[in-house]
């Protein structure tokens, strides 16, 4: 019965698993966003130019010179420091669901060389094996190691890593590659955001303890 002892007591025993359960979650969570804002933070520096040409590359692990690069390269290496290959795991995911991700290239097939640097094909995967979160003009939904996704004045997307660190407004500060090299600046909202993700799994936050 809805009422009875046991299903109250049941209900209670419910919520305070639950409660324990988030507790866990949360600061976990927190701690592999703050993780891939690091290794992303590290970029800083080195990566000095913006170069998007198509360069044919290794598979897997394949990269562009660190010291150029294009924005969607700065959250594939932030992710390779963890073992975590978006190389990889995009042009696997589109072998096999190609027909769920954006035709705007007139490829036959997937091409392992360019598809995980583009913007659209990084936002399907992390729609598809992440989490999408809330676009909002509210500052405080963007969490450290959030990903964001945009649509520049120009018309191209572009995309960036949400740092833990925030401008004097309190604006979390963003972590990308917009022309000049990896940078971190407040640029939030400064252009049309397009999508919000958080992309946190369990090899990350594994990776991520080992290294705290």
């Amino acid at each position: 019965m809805d009422g009875s002892p046991f299903s109250m007591a049941s209900l209670k025993l419910f919520l305070a698993g639950l409660f324990v359960l988030l507790a866990i979650i949360r600061p976990a969570c927190a701690q592999s966003g703050q993780c891939l804002v690091d290794a992303a933070r590290k970029q800083i520096g080195v990566t000095k130019l913006y170069d998007g040409r198509y360069v044919t590359l290794a598979y897997p692990g394949g990269d562009v010179p660190m010291e150029r690069g294009v924005c969607t390269d700065v959250i594939v290496r932030a992710y390779r420091q963890f073992g975590i290959d978006l190389q990889q795991l995009i042009h696997e995911d589109m072998r096999r669901n190609g027909s769920v991700y954006p035709k705007l290239w007139k490829l036959t097939r997937p091409d392992p060389n360019i598809d995980h640097r583009r913007v659209p094909n990084q936002a399907k995967f992390f729609a598809r094996q992440g989490q999408v979160a809330p676009i909002s003009a509210d500052q405080g939904v963007y969490l450290p190691g959030d990903l964001v996704t945009w649509r520049l004045p120009v018309g191209v997307p572009h995309i960036g890593i949400i740092s833990e660190r925030r401008s004097e407004a309190g604006t979390p500060l963003v972590i990308h590659n917009i022309g000049a090299g990896t940078v971190e600046e407040n640029i939030l909202f400064s252009f049309t955001i397009t999508g919000h993700y958080r992309y946190l799994p369990q090899q990350l936050a594994e990776a991520c303890k080992r290294l705290k």
